[in-house]
């Protein structure tokens, strides 16, 4: 699409007032006496809602002027993104328990760690459409990333199982504590402290960090993927944005089914394999090589339904293991005669 200068400038517009209005509403509704309040499942369930429905709404404005092949690519898109953001969200979970962020200052440390991933996507983004334009070869690049990203989430996520990673001790972090001493407890949402005389640097800092460094992969990591599926670089960075805005919210909203999808790594897997092998196809076609594209309607009917049996299956085993649990609890109460 020949997106005008203007309509980039307004969708830019808009979206930093959403995040304005997001911050005025839902980060203070208290008083400075009171301090902040915890994000509540009824409040969070709300915003998520609200995020998707002005998602769905921003595609179907697509449709009506661009046409429903251009709807489809910013679908497949933002499914395709918001399903990695949910990766990232279990990341997020991680930090946050490594650091041990009290639940009232989540909420601040994820709006800090959306604004840098929306900034360092859109760095990539452009970089990306660059490339694209410059080199039309970048498209067997990223498609072989994809494959490998698609074995290394699968193998992350076995590590994982055997040993949890210290995000509390990664690299970025030490290097933060080898320059400036760390404070040992929070002094609310502070990134810094003054303590007997010297400047401190607090755990809030650390987290910030830690999820700054996230962001950074993960960018790395989602950029090619919405590549594979269009090469519109609108529709990739509204994608992208619809997809991260609202993260927090879906955050508190999914914290307690965060152990329940298990599956989501195999799911995620799957897809950036899809994407990446669409990608290779799509580089040998245009270089004269007779081999089938994989055209929009099937690049979402494999994102819908991968997603959609990941989480069904995620969930089944959930309720499995569940019973499973209090049948063993049911016999050993038996067997000590309770």
């Amino acid at each position: 699409m020949d997106i005008p200068m203007w309509v980039w400038l307004a969708t830019i517009g808009s979206m930093i007032a959403i995040l304005a209005i997001d911050l005025a509403i839902v980060d203070h509704p208290w008083s400075k006496k009171s301090g902040p309040k915890e994000f509540g499942m009824k409040q969070a369930a709300w915003w998520a809602a609200f995020y998707v429905g002005i998602a769905i709404l921003f595609g179907l404005g697509l449709w009506y002027f661009g046409g429903s092949t251009v709807a489809g690519e910013y679908f497949a898109g933002f499914l395709t993104e918001k399903s990695l953001s949910v990766d990232n969200l279990f990341v997020f979970y991680l930090i946050m328990g490594s650091f041990a962020v009290p639940k009232k200052y989540q909420h601040e440390v994820l709006l800090v760690g959306i604004v840098i991933a929306l900034v360092m996507r859109g760095i990539f983004i452009a970089i990306g459409a660059q490339a694209i334009n410059a080199w039309s070869e970048v498209f067997y690049l990223f498609g072989a990333f994809l494959i490998y990203t698609a074995v290394k989430i699968v193998r992350d996520h076995m590590k994982q199982d055997e040993e949890e990673q210290d995000y509390a001790n990664s690299f970025a972090v030490r290097m933060v504590r080898k320059v400036w001493p760390v404070a040992d407890d929070y002094h609310g949402s502070k990134l810094t402290v003054k303590l007997d005389g010297r400047r401190h640097v607090t755990p809030m800092l650390m987290v910030i960090v830690a999820i700054g460094v996230t962001d950074l992969v993960f960018a790395v990591d989602s950029i090619p993927a919405i590549f594979g599926l269009t090469q519109d670089a609108y529709i990739v960075f509204t994608a992208n944005a619809f997809a991260l805005l609202g993260l927090r919210q879906l955050y508190f909203l999914l914290a307690g089914l965060m152990d329940k999808l298990v599956y989501i790594s195999w799911g995620l897997s799957i897809i950036m394999a899809f994407i990446g092998v669409k990608m290779i196809l799509h580089a040998l076609h245009e270089n004269g090589v007779h081999v089938p594209e994989v055209g929009i309607a099937t690049s979402l009917t494999v994102i819908i339904g991968v997603m959609t049996v990941t989480i069904v299956a995620s969930l089944i085993k959930a309720r499995a293991d569940k019973g499973e649990e209090e049948v063993s609890a049911g016999a050993s109460a038996g067997e000590r005669g309770e």
